[in-house]
């Protein structure tokens, strides 16, 4: 049995002792380094003392099945469901194999490398958090706008993806109403409770990853020839992966599926989101980051194998869903109604892993100073109310630049949130090669941290190294090309916009000061 919901059990004498999140953002950095692995118990230790500490208060409303739920649920979106059949005829079987390979594998070791970071500061908003610190203020704000927008801009999309989806099933209704159905229902579950998100992700995801085992439990079953499929005699066994070569169109297509590759696995590093309301994140954290690979070996590489086995890969997803066709050879009735209702729970779970994670780096940013502190301040139920609106306001200005300006602002907006969630990856990985090299100049051992990262330096370098390569290379792709033009430009003007900010505040200050020190009487 689960355990009762924080909101209830925060009332009980048995759990003041529950841990809170007060981040002043005021703190040292010698005094961080020193005790990183108490951040959240000792910011929490104010009791009121703080003047923003009665307002900004995070409930550690998650456990442990729900952060390695939602590490899945932000990964496993409609891509796998839809577009993977395009993916197979850009790359070929054994190319679509080989690139989720290599991305799985680079996921992998970012989050080895986010897992001593977060367990050892398990702060909501981390990314940016970890960057001002170990970086520098002005990347730590780069970062923050980073990933905010990437999850901005894939709320828009699922919203309208919602919209669509139910049109199959009631097609005179207009694909608004559904789409402000979605949006009613996700903020609604975000503005109750975070244990309310996370039990909802949970089930979201479970519905998910329920589909894609029984997906391929019943494709190995008909490889083997268990069960009959339409269009074989005999069991199609494995021929299909290399019937033209192992690499059909070459390996350039191999290369540009890598890039979209990591751009699906965006996600994972929600647990570095969470981590901060998470109860007892020294045990979730690990377990969520070790049981990633595995789950997206099985899910992502094994469903990939079983739709390359069963459908000559010139045909995956022609104008339908890879899972439907299968489904369909089968003879499973109601498959497209039974994968309608899939992708459903796929764009509300994506949908409302986004607005958590959007409202959390909105929260945070303002709990750290970089936007007004009054986006920091939470109910009695520990939701960061104005950041929730904040950042269910941009996902709505998504969706509507989709609707008004989709080959222009839109198209912008996609291709930036494209790149961003890499920018993060790599933030990461360098945030915890300098944690570790700090940790051990300011005499603590390695020994003394909750969680390491394996095989460092070398497992953190690799990580930096291969996101690094796949932010760059993305050059030779002619047809994201454009959006590293666009990230670079996007850099640079966030950059600018937090040195412009920093100016302001000094001229200020100032002002201010010059103020104290003038007479009343010769003031103006």
């Amino acid at each position: 049995m689960s355990q009762p919901d924080t909101d209830t059990a925060a009332q009980s004498p048995s759990s003041q002792q529950e841990p809170q999140i007060q981040t002043d953002g005021r703190r040292s950095h010698s005094e961080q380094m020193n005790q990183p692995a108490q951040t959240s118990q000792s910011e929490s230790s104010h009791d009121g003392k703080d003047e923003h500490a009665l307002h900004t208060n995070l409930k550690r409303g998650m456990e442990s099945r729900h952060l390695q739920m939602i590490s899945l649920g932000g990964v496993i979106g409609t891509g796998l469901f839809l577009s993977s059949g395009y993916t197979i005829q850009q790359a070929g079987p054994i190319g679509t194999i080989l690139a989720y390979s290599i991305g799985a594998l680079i996921v992998y070791l970012v989050m080895l490398t986010l897992g001593e970071l977060s367990v050892a500061m398990p702060v909501t908003g981390s990314f940016h958090v970890y960057a001002e610190k170990f970086i520098g203020p002005g990347t730590g704000f780069v970062i923050a706008i980073q990933y905010w927008l990437t999850w901005t801009v894939a709320l828009g999309s699922e919203f309208t993806a919602a919209g669509l989806l139910m049109q199959r099933w009631f097609p005179d209704s207009p694909t608004w109403v559904w789409s402000a159905a979605c949006i009613i229902l996700i903020f609604t579950l975000n503005a109750l409770s975070v244990r309310l998100f996370a039990e909802a992700e949970f089930w979201f995801a479970s519905i998910k990853v329920f589909a894609i085992c029984a997906f391929i439990v019943i494709g190995l079953l008909a490889i083997f020839g268990v069960i009959p499929i339409a269009g074989y005699q005999h069991a199609p066994m494995f021929g299909n992966l290399v019937k033209d070569g192992i690499f059909p169109n070459g390996f350039m297509p191999v290369f540009a599926t890598i890039l979209t590759v990591n751009f699906a696995f965006s996600g994972t590093e929600l647990i570095g989101v969470t981590a901060g309301e998470t109860r007892d994140p020294q045990t979730a954290v690990p377990k969520a980051i070790r049981t990633t690979l595995w789950r997206l070996v099985l899910f992502f590489i094994g469903s990939i194998t079983v739709m390359c086995a069963l459908i000559p890969w010139r045909q995956a997803g022609v104008g339908e869903s890879p899972f439907v066709l299968v489904f369909n050879s089968i003879g499973i009735p109601y498959a497209g109604d039974i994968m309608n209702f899939v992708v459903l729970t796929a764009v509300l779970s994506a949908s409302n892993s986004g607005l958590y994670a959007s409202t959390r780096m909105v929260w945070s940013m303002g709990n750290e100073g970089m936007i007004p502190r009054w986006f920091a301040k939470t109910n009695r139920r520990g939701v960061p109310m104005l950041a929730l609106c904040a950042a269910m306001a941009g996902g709505l200005l998504a969706l509507l630049s989709s609707v008004i300006a989709a080959s222009t602002v839109y198209l912008v907006l996609v291709a930036l949130s494209g790149l961003s969630a890499v920018v993060v990856w790599i933030a990461i990985a360098y945030c915890q090669i300098v944690f570790r090299r700090r940790w051990l100049e300011s005499g603590h051992s390695t020994s003394e941290l909750k969680y390491r990262t394996p095989g460092y330096p070398y497992v953190s370098w690799a990580a930096f190294i291969l996101c690094t390569a796949s932010f760059v290379l993305v050059i030779f792709d002619v047809e994201q090309r454009f959006a590293l033009v666009a990230e670079l430009v996007f850099i640079v003007a966030c950059y600018g916009a937090y040195f412009l900010q920093q100016w302001v505040r000094k001229r200020k200050k100032a002002t201010e000061a010059d103020d104290l020190d003038t007479p009343w009487f010769a003031r103006d």
